[in-house]
């Protein structure tokens, strides 16, 4: 019985002196301090807006009549190419060549009228001044005269009118360019009213297109003219263009929104964007989906944008660790042993992720963008604590599962 009894209290002892060693030892290993660096590199940085828009022609006029009749002959159909005055069309000029004949008629009746009216007022007038005939009768002659010339101005300009719309009857494009749409046929009936009605829509130079999209107002502040814009089209998945913001409109747009339980209102503004189309790939009326990078510098110096808000504070350093601090209201940290080094620096501009560096560190130092306590070592990311602090490029995307060790 004694010889079992030191046998159970060696046990004993073996197991509290086994998970004393376990706990020590898994509870330095819990708080073990892992630090995450980065390189000063070179970088792209840019931030954008997305927006949806239509591909338009820079210039483009539709085509119509101020008269009403039949379209008599049509010389031009979809994409005929066509110069400035060009005839294109022709109405029916039978109708308007009788409205032009009589209004010369009515012309040519009170042109003589007028012609008589005038050298019989003159005529009363000569023998009123040698008071041979009355008041009366002298400004009957006046009255006479005064009607006559009205009339003869009224007709004057009748028949003017009525050559202008004669000449309306011919219809040539105004400008160089491609028709896009004919919206008419021979034979057809267009009526002239409040509005004129569109024969025609003629653009001009297809090479050189643009893209009216519409901004949201959350993001049309960053919107300014000059900036890139990249776009692409459903009808080339595979192909991008490139064009820059020419014109921001001030003109706004709403649009109601609306679900099961609210309402409300979207306000956009038309941010026109060139559009380059030497291949003539872009065609009128596509939709574009466009990306305005609001913010874009190319191959400038940057880190990480977290390296900036990390500081060497309890209890992400040890005990026996040296901090070297520094004024300034940007820092970005080194670590060489156990000392951590700051250095002041100037930045510019930042999309979030990455900030660009303009002074104040070389490029290819090495800074400490976060540090972590206590993680399991089944879970430890590629890093290392202590001294050799393990390098990770801000610019590249991390494979799936890189952060975990191969057990």
């Amino acid at each position: 019985m004694k010889t079992k009894k030191i046998i159970f209290i060696g046990l004993a002892v073996i197991v509290v002196v086994g998970g004393g060693i376990w706990f020590f030892r898994g509870s330095k290993a819990k708080h073990k301090i892992t630090y995450v660096t980065a390189t000063v590199g070179k970088a792209d940085i840019s931030n954008s807006v997305t927006a949806t828009g239509t591909i338009e022609p820079v210039t483009e006029v539709e085509v119509g009549t101020q008269v009403s009749g039949i379209i008599d002959k049509i010389y031009v159909d979809y994409n005929s190419v066509v110069t400035k005055g060009e005839l294109i069309a022709e109405m029916d000029k039978a109708t308007l060549q009788s409205e032009l004949a009589s209004a010369k008629a009515t012309y040519d009746g009170n042109k003589a009228e007028y012609e008589y009216q005038q050298k019989n007022y003159e005529r009363s007038k000569g023998l009123h001044e040698k008071t041979l005939i009355s008041d009366t009768d002298y400004e009957q002659a006046l009255y006479n005269y005064e009607k006559a010339k009205s009339a003869f101005d009224s007709s004057k300009a009748a028949l003017a009118k009525a050559e202008r719309n004669l000449s309306y009857a011919t219809i040539t494009s105004p400008i160089d360019g491609v028709v896009i749409s004919r919206d008419v046929e021979e034979g057809q009936t267009v009526a002239s009213g409040f509005e004129t009605p569109t024969l025609f829509t003629i653009a001009a130079d297809l090479t050189q297109m643009q893209v009216v999209a519409d901004v949201d107002e959350a993001d049309i502040g960053g919107v300014e003219e000059g900036q890139r814009v990249t776009f692409t089209v459903d009808a080339y998945p595979n192909d991008t263009f490139e064009g820059n913001v020419t014109q921001i409109r001030l003109g706004s747009t709403s649009s109601s929104s609306s679900s099961s339980t609210t309402s409300e209102s979207v306000v956009t503004y038309e941010v026109v964007i060139s559009a380059q189309n030497p291949e003539l790939k872009l065609k009128p009326r596509l939709t574009a989906n466009v990306t305005i990078y609001i913010l874009d510098k190319k191959d400038v110096l940057g880190v990480p944008s977290k390296a900036l808000r990390f500081t060497p504070e309890e209890p992400l350093i040890g005990k026996e660790d040296i901090v070297k601090d520094c004024k300034g209201e940007n820092k970005l940290w080194t670590r060489e042993g156990n000392t951590f080094t700051a250095h002041p620096v100037e930045i510019g501009i930042n999309n979030g992720t990455v900030t660009e560096i303009i002074s104040g560190i070389a490029e290819g130092t090495k800074v400490i963008t976060e540090a972590s306590i206590g993680i399991p070592e089944g879970e430890m990311p590629d890093m290392q604590s202590g001294n050799e602090n393990t390098e990770k490029s801000p610019f590249m995307p991390s494979h799936p599962g890189s952060n975990k060790k191969k057990k």
